[in-house]
């Protein structure tokens, strides 16, 4: 049991400082990278919109991920108060990587049809970037249907005894 706490400390402490670290690059970093000038002005609004709504969703995923911790301190993990924050994870997972993979595939049509920057580089680095992204979004939906399970095997447990 100690060693369990232990862990969800150190989990809630390294939310804390992602959280912390997210809030930092939204008000700071993305608008500082974005104002000098590099990106075109017409590209600089929408390029910060999309970006910010992205690291918005990995925000929504932490608080999510909080909630959760808090239910696992009450023993409610397997309870529908814990589905509903799991989905939510996917929600919020899934919002992001498909405007991270909309902004991708917008830029990499950019860098294509602009002879003069048409460099396949960048576009390989974004089809990574889009592909890792994933990775946790459907961790997620199989994370979402094992609790699903578990939970129902629960309650047939309860049932029983």
């Amino acid at each position: 049991m100690l060693q369990s706490r232990l862990v969800v400390f150190a989990l809630r402490v390294v939310l804390v400082v992602a959280a912390l670290w997210l809030l930092v690059l939204l008000t700071f970093a993305l608008p500082g990278e974005l104002s000098d000038g590099t990106p075109e002005p017409g590209v600089r609004l929408p390029t910060q919109i999309v970006l910010s709504l992205v690291l918005l969703s990995v925000l929504a995923v932490i608080v999510c991920i909080w909630r959760l911790l808090t239910l696992i301190g009450r023993d409610r993990l397997f309870s529908d108060a814990s589905r509903r924050w799991v989905d939510a994870i996917v929600w919020s997972l899934a919002i992001g990587w498909a405007l991270l993979a909309g902004f991708a595939l917008a830029v990499t049509a950019v860098i294509f049809f602009t002879p003069e920057i048409r460099d396949p580089g960048i576009p390989m680095l974004l089809f990574g970037v889009v592909v890792l992204s994933s990775l946790p979004l459907l961790l997620m939906i199989v994370m979402r249907g094992l609790l699903r399970q578990a939970t129902g095997y629960r309650a047939e447990l309860e049932e029983v005894i």
